[in-house]
């Protein structure tokens, strides 16, 4: 399969054809169609919005090639990397994080709405219910425990496990820490 074509707008990747964006879509539910919050079909006829940190991975993983519009030139994965660093907090820990659950199989899509880095998927948003919330933390950040108890809760209640992970940038290795809650 060919590269598809990309462009960078902004904080922003667009995949302008459909059928590409589709594909994208379809294969491992990267991205967001636009005007359509909850696709219930994988094809559809509207651009594909990817944020960079999908972006950076699919181009690593040379599924696309990003150009940006004023002048066709193709954009570097060390440029798309500097501009994810200047809009995320902690870019290289989460995007460490955000590529090892990629490689491991997992749809991984922001996890704003539950209050922490990624909701994690392991059939796609639409099939299932996310079962992970993901917080990514560095090795030498404090965590309360108050901090551990109000993400456990939200997590009991939106039916979800609750994850921290741990990420060494340098080893590129991962510790995950599951809390499963339980009535006593």
């Amino acid at each position: 399969m060919s590269k598809i074509q990309v462009e960078l707008l902004e904080n922003f990747l667009v995949v302008w054809n459909p059928t590409e964006g589709s594909q994208l879509y379809k294969t491992a539910y990267y991205g967001k169609p636009v005007g359509i919050p909850k696709p219930k079909i994988p094809e559809f006829d509207v651009p594909l919005v990817l944020d960079l940190m999908e972006g950076l991975y699919l181009a690593e993983t040379e599924k696309i090639d990003i150009y940006e519009s004023t002048n066709q030139t193709r954009v570097s994965l060390k440029k798309l990397r500097v501009k994810a660093k200047q809009l995320y907090d902690e870019f290289e820990e989460k995007y460490a994080v955000y590529h090892d659950l990629r490689d491991s199989g997992l749809i991984v899509t922001p996890g704003i709405k539950f209050g922490c880095d990624f909701a994690v998927y392991k059939y796609g948003p639409g099939v299932e219910h996310a079962p992970y919330m993901v917080t990514v933390k560095k090795a030498d950040s404090d965590i309360s425990a108050t901090e551990i108890v109000k993400n456990g809760r939200l997590a009991t209640t939106v039916r979800k496990r609750f994850i921290i992970a741990v990420p060494d940038v340098a080893s590129k290795k991962i510790k995950y820490l599951m809390f499963k809650w339980f009535k006593a």
